[in-house]
């Protein structure tokens, strides 16, 4: 169908049932957000953009400010400059050299860290972050781990998954700032409040009571900090992948289901599977599948890069474990009642 224009192209992304092994009668779907004009995060930069603007919180022409590694660095990139804002995105050292490529030819400034601080490369791109607000004045920080219009933005995909399959009884998706999952779920609950939601994660990411671990790695899911926006009450489940399992992943996914996804496509793609066997009889599983996989042509979809993790373990099916039991490999747990901790004082500078 024609669009007025590349924004207006954010969003309706394919809805694709997947060929896997099952409980009986179980649908299982991958919500294919990484067909997006560049990833899952232009819903995100759309809708926190335009509402800025609309309220007074971004002025026109005003200088547009993120920290990002991957997905929201592009969004920003897209819907910023498209609407005439300079964009500077600051990053660190692991950003893949598509995605660096990406911004700068839609012409945004990136600014990459030189080392890790106190809380790992996180803190020390809030750290450069603030010192470059201090350089542009009038600047906005569109601030996707605690800005609530991020979650707000993946209505619009609970509203297209109800349109397309009228009931959705378990909902998949990895975890960063906690946005999408979080958001989607606590939208679909609106009109189905029994929606399951699982959660993915990998090792050595401080979101679901692990130690931290700066050397994983993984790109576009975990965190060396605590985000505002990840609300722990809307989950019932958290499954952690190592690297290794989280790469083996995405090229099972390329050769199984032909989706081209990066290491948190392939992430999702694992825990599905298994969620998917584990269903009730005749219910609806929905993935989110963030990220495509040319950003990794060289890591995540590399046989001779993945042998390189063989040190690694390999697990094929979950081992379930107490919350906040340290774990090098594929396992699972179920969320506690109460499991939101106070952020530290590196995340209230992103408040």
């Amino acid at each position: 169908m024609p669009y007025s224009d590349m924004l207006a192209a954010i969003g309706g992304t394919p809805l694709v049932r997947l060929r896997v092994d099952s409980a009986p009668g179980v649908e299982v779907y991958a919500k294919l957000e990484l067909a997006n004009p560049f990833a899952m995060k232009d819903r995100v930069a759309r809708h926190v953009i335009t509402s800025a603007l609309a309220d007074g919180g971004l002025t026109p022409g005003a200088p547009i400010v993120e920290s990002s590694s991957g997905t929201m660095a592009l969004g920003i990139a897209l819907v910023g400059t498209y609407l005439g804002h300079p964009v500077h995105i600051v990053t660190d050292p692991r950003i893949d050299p598509i995605t660096l490529a990406k911004l700068r030819a839609l012409d945004c400034e990136v600014h990459i860290v030189e080392a890790m601080t106190g809380q790992g490369w996180q803190s020390a791109r809030l750290e450069l972050l603030d010192r470059l607000m201090a350089t542009l004045p009038g600047a906005f920080w569109p601030r996707q781990y605690s800005n609530p219009r991020n979650p707000e933005s993946y209505a619009s995909l609970a509203t297209e998954l109800v349109e397309d399959l009228g009931r959705v009884d378990v909902m998949v998706g990895a975890v960063g700032s906690g946005g999408s999952l979080c958001g989607s779920t606590r939208a679909l609950r609106a009109l189905q409040p029994s929606v399951r939601a699982v959660a993915v994660d990998c090792c050595g990411s401080v979101l679901f009571g692990q130690p931290d671990d700066p050397r994983r790695r993984q790109s576009g899911l975990g965190n060396s900090l605590l985000p505002p926006n990840l609300d722990h009450s809307v989950l019932d489940e958290i499954h952690w992948l190592n690297d290794r399992e989280a790469f083996e992943g995405a090229a099972r996914l390329a050769r199984e289901q032909k989706i081209f996804g990066g290491n948190t496509s392939g992430s999702v793609y694992t825990v599905l599977k298994h969620v998917a066997l584990h269903a009730e009889p005749g219910s609806r599983v929905v993935g989110i599948f963030p990220d495509r996989g040319d950003r990794y042509v060289e890591t995540v979809h590399s046989p001779e890069y993945r042998e390189s993790l063989v040190e690694l373990p390999l697990s094929a099916e979950p081992a379930h474990v107490a919350y906040e039991t340290p774990v090098s490999s594929w396992s699972w747990a179920r969320l506690p009642a109460v499991t939101r901790k106070e952020p530290g004082d590196v995340l209230a500078a992103v408040r």
